[in-house]
């Protein structure tokens, strides 16, 4: 299947040219990642999660309308610009604070990696475009094979991570959280709000979401990768 997506005959692409091939098949799934954890992050995951059966409920009472409303709060959160003061002025139904100092600066620790993360994978996804339009236009069929390798590199990376996941969680996302944020720092009881909100099932859903998403991306790729090749063939 590999043959499918090599570059047209008459192709011989530049040591710079090979380099930029390099760089859309190592690009790819960052930007189909960036892409499936936005889309995970928004209110219509927030809401088919609190409201999907077998989704935990709260064991200390609090309901549905309730979670969504400070779900919805600390999504908004990370996903904009908003200072700390618009998590921790909110107050719980019982009275108190809903957020404390801790998680409030936890969650601006989410928002600054959501942030710049998102606007790195903007730059890699303008860089991309602007490599992939130099190679077909100096190389037809180079793009298509860098994207054709980047899509197995996705699939490669989502199988090893699916099976450190599934060999143990704990583990997992422990490893996971002490690649952005300072230990201690994202460690909290089970009474905390953020705890509350986002239990260990919602990150197994999101993670297990964002895999999917991902890999129906790189095989999207694969597919398109080998028509452009085709058609090149077809030409000569």
């Amino acid at each position: 299947m590999s043959s499918a997506v090599a570059p047209a005959p008459w192709a011989r692409p530049t040591a710079v040219q090979r380099v930029l091939q390099g760089f859309l098949a190592l690009a790819l799934p960052v930007l189909w990642l960036a892409l499936a954890v936005r889309l995970v992050a928004t209110p219509a995951f927030l809401w088919f999660e609190y409201h999907r059966p077998g989704f935990p409920a709260d064991r200390w009472g609090m309901g549905t309308d309730e979670r969504m409303a400070f779900g919805s709060y600390g999504l908004d959160y990370i996903m904009n610009l908003a200072p700390p003061s618009y998590l921790g002025g909110l107050v719980s139904p019982e009275g108190g604070m809903a957020f404390t100092p801790a998680e409030v600066s936890h969650m601006t620790d989410v928002q600054h990696v959501m942030q710049w993360g998102l606007l790195l994978a903007g730059v890699i996804a303008v860089l991309s475009a602007a490599a992939a339009l130099h190679l077909h236009r100096r190389v037809p069929g180079t793009a298509s094979a860098a994207w054709f390798a980047g899509s197995w590199l996705t699939v490669g990376l989502l199988v090893l991570a699916a099976v450190a996941g599934a060999l143990g969680w704990e583990s997992f996302f422990a490893g996971f959280h002490s690649l952005f944020f300072s230990s201690g720092t994202w460690t909290f009881s089970v009474t905390d709000t953020l705890i509350r909100l986002y239990p260990t099932q919602f990150w197994i859903d999101a993670a297990v979401t964002v895999a999917v998403l991902s890999l129906l991306g790189a095989f999207a790729t694969m597919l398109l990768a080998a028509r452009r090749a085709r058609s090149l063939r077809s030409r000569t």
